[in-house]
């Protein structure tokens, strides 16, 4: 039988640390945030627009919170009214790819994970 126990540089460590990065990055509407703002800078009210189910109080602190880890700048735009835009500086672009891969494997792996909730819920769970 081959020996699956990890080795020592292979073991998995999540610090304190690294929970409260991907708790602020990877929050509820970060990844929104994160998809619009990858295809271009946006207004906040333009944010709202593209992800409607995002109340005003939360699409804030999730800019905030962005922008307090460096993954979102926001930009006082000179017009008239005052305006602001967010844009995803190179720090958050560089989430693109392991989000992908994420996201990848969320789509390969959904049918098997129903059928292991489907199971767990039918015994009882």
């Amino acid at each position: 039988m081959p020996d699956t126990s990890p080795r020592a540089h292979d073991a998995l460590e999540i610090t304190a640390p690294h929970r409260e990065l991907l708790d602020q990055v990877l929050d509820k509407w970060s990844l929104d945030v994160l998809a619009v703002l990858c295809e271009g800078p946006s207004r906040f009210n333009g944010l709202r627009r593209a992800i409607p189910a995002v109340t005003q109080k939360s699409l804030t602190a999730t800019l905030r919170r962005l922008e307090r880890n460096g993954i979102v700048e926001r930009e006082v735009v000179a017009t008239r009214p005052v305006a602001v835009e967010y844009r995803i500086t190179p720090l958050g672009k560089s989430m693109r790819a392991p989000v992908d891969a994420l996201l990848d494997w969320i789509r390969e792996h959904t049918p098997a994970v129903e059928r292991a909730r489907d199971r767990f819920d039918g015994a009882g769970g």
